[in-house]
């Protein structure tokens, strides 16, 4: 687990505007001037001069009078992500689950305290939510997450339980933290996890945690898909065993390469 960021004496307003806005512009698929001075809280000429200077650095372009996020953030997301190599070696592996279950598979890595999916694939028939690469997600949650928590080192468990809140996502979710710590007990167990509708009505997932040497927790995969078709056996018994065969796979190769 990544070591929580030092924190600052001085934050830079500046810098905290331009990523509001960027943010923003992210959230909302473009937005006006108006409209991102409103949401920010800053004067129009103040938000101009932020787009202005995105733009010239090719961050942000600008179509009839709106705003959208510019590919200069596609390079600096390639090259966050080719931090995590493991991305390039649990490809194929993650693209073959997806052919075997017929639904959404994530690749994920967690970075000061929340998940981070850094690959996601699906099949034709796959449902899309709100999730994909580079979305953050809750690792107590999500199946993905919690295969991840529960693979953790007992003192790296501690410290997240004093810096992180149990959100309530759904009337599922977990959030007390004994509830919690009992279910990953059990994932330890039996090597995978589920989401039973817990991060989002609707829809169900399982999660495998990819070890390394001396079972280090590297990521967590998981495959999720509506709840009418992530069902009884399929659900409780055959994609568990997809699943962990697949994180299996991915950790071995990844400790190998």
């Amino acid at each position: 687990m990544n070591d929580e960021p030092a924190v600052t004496k001085k934050r830079i307003g500046a810098t905290e505007t331009s990523f509001a806005i960027a943010e923003l512009l992210r959230d909302q698929g473009g937005a006006t001037i108006t409209t991102l001075a409103e949401e920010v809280g800053r004067s129009k000429s103040t938000v101009h001069n932020h787009l202005q200077t995105l733009r010239e650095s090719g961050y942000v372009v600008k179509d009839e009078g709106t705003y959208y996020l510019g590919l200069g953030f596609l390079d600096l997301g390639n090259a966050a992500r080719q931090r995590w190599n493991l991305y390039e070696i649990a490809k194929p592996e993650m693209d073959e689950l997806v052919s075997a279950v017929g639904e959404r598979a994530q690749l994920m890595v967690e970075e000061q305290g929340r998940g981070v999916y850094i690959y996601q694939t699906k099949a034709e028939g796959g449902v899309q939510t709100d999730s994909h690469i580079g979305a953050t997600v809750d690792l107590h949650a999500t199946a993905v997450g919690k295969a991840y928590l529960a693979h953790l080192p007992a003192d790296e468990l501690v410290d997240l339980r004093e810096r992180l809140d149990l959100d309530e996502r759904t009337g599922r979710t977990l959030t007390d933290w004994d509830e919690l710590e009992r279910e990953l007990e059990t994932i330890r167990e039996r090597g995978y996890a589920f989401n039973d509708e817990e991060r989002l009505i609707g829809m169900r997932a399982v999660g495998a945690p990819v070890l390394g040497d001396d079972d280090e927790i590297l990521a967590a995969v998981s495959v999720s898909g509506p709840t009418t078709r992530m069902a009884d056996e399929w659900y409780r018994e055959e994609v568990p065993e997809i699943v962990t065969q697949a994180a299996r796979i991915i950790g071995i190769r990844a400790t190998y390469s």
